[in-house]
């Protein structure tokens, strides 16, 4: 049986201008699933992933990550939870002057990690998205795909318990859409629980994974694996 990564409960969430993004939500999600986060613009989405990894906090309940109590986590601790993510935006966010390569490496480099120890885990990531080849490519050199798979690679290098992707395929095509799931799936098949928002409804239908349904900050339907059509 797997054991919970994460565990959100009574959680609420209203932002200064009154608005309130999440209602009493109740969610739990084991260890090594892949799980869809679906909905309309403004039903809170983006909230409930920021809230993960301590971008935002709930005004009321608990959220436990990997073991931590993220809505207590004092701003000075918060570098303890990031260690255990990873994150992928939309937009990429590498560093236009370094190869993939050194984009990678910069994450593990700010840890003060030896550099033989680099070496060996920035070419292990960056072979498992299939970009071996391309490790001295700068940004601009790379398509939108492959800069989203150097974005992967950079947040899995050190190994986080939990990857969270948001909309990782919004800028790319169907099929390079697709080329991202792929790598998002073995990524999770190696043991890494994947959390990913999207509006695609149609990478949702043919990945087959459990999905969470949110309208107006509720969960208002929790598809199990394989559920969804």
């Amino acid at each position: 049986m797997r054991l919970d990564l994460i565990r959100l409960r009574n959680i609420n969430k209203t932002y200064k201008n009154g608005v309130t993004a999440i209602y009493d939500l109740d969610l739990t999600i084991k260890k090594g699933e892949f799980v869809f986060i679906i909905g309309e613009t403004g039903c809170g989405k983006s909230t409930l992933i920021k809230m993960l990894y301590r971008e935002e906090k709930p005004n009321k309940g608990k959220i436990i990550v990997g073991g931590i109590n993220v809505a207590k986590l004092r701003n000075s601790k918060v570098y303890k939870l990031r260690r255990k993510i990873g994150v992928v935006f939309q937009n990429f966010q590498l560093l236009p002057k370094l190869t993939a390569y050194e984009n990678v490496a910069f994450a593990l480099e700010v840890l003060g990690l030896p550099k033989y120890e680099i070496h060996k885990k920035v070419v292990k990531v960056l072979d498992l998205v299939g970009l071996k080849n391309k490790a001295k490519h700068y940004p601009n050199q790379l398509s939108g795909g492959e800069q989203q798979r150097v974005a992967i690679a950079r947040a899995i290098v050190n190994g986080p318990k939990l990857l969270i992707c948001d909309e990782p395929t919004g800028n790319l095509d169907p099929k390079k859409s697709m080329e991202i799931m792929e790598v998002l799936e073995a990524i999770n098949k190696l043991g890494t629980t994947v959390v990913m928002v999207t509006h695609d409804i149609e990478i949702v239908k043919k990945m087959n994974k459990r999905v969470i349904l949110l309208n107006s900050g509720r969960i208002v339907k929790d598809y199990e694996e394989g559920t969804y059509k």
